[in-house]
């Protein structure tokens, strides 16, 4: 259990920096993004599954894919332990949330996401890290 909670502290350390595709602040200064939000299960020998609720800013929120598609690629890129990684717009806080938890969640749909060079900039400005 307590490894499950430090886990999660390192889970939610690196995504409450990401930056907001439309405003200066970043997922954890918008609580977007809480530490309450993350999860974490051992599921093997050193191995994870992470699961994240997100909370849009406002329930029509036309970024909530893209912010979920930068929760993902952040995390891909700097988990420093096996994962399985689950992202969900936390329940009742978005008009389409079905529909977006199944893209952001979608290996292939991600992967379509990031091949768009207008995308991947947006999300490369997002995930990274400020000097």
């Amino acid at each position: 259990r307590a490894m499950e909670h430090d886990r999660a502290i390192e889970v939610y350390d690196i995504i409450r920096t990401i930056r907001d595709p439309e405003k200066p602040n970043t997922l954890e200064e918008l609580e977007v993004v809480t530490e309450n939000g993350v999860e974490v299960q051992e599921i093997g020998e050193d191995e994870y599954l992470v699961i994240i609720r997100f909370t849009p800013t406002v329930p029509h929120c036309s970024l909530a894919t893209l912010i979920g598609l930068c929760l993902r690629i952040k995390l891909q890129r700097c988990l420093p332990f096996r994962h399985k990684l689950e992202i969900y717009i936390s329940e009742g806080t978005h008009s389409t949330e079905e529909d977006i938890n199944k893209q952001i969640n979608d290996k292939e749909r991600v992967a379509a996401a990031m091949e768009n060079p207008n995308l991947r900039e947006i999300v490369e400005q997002c995930v990274t890290e400020p000097d």
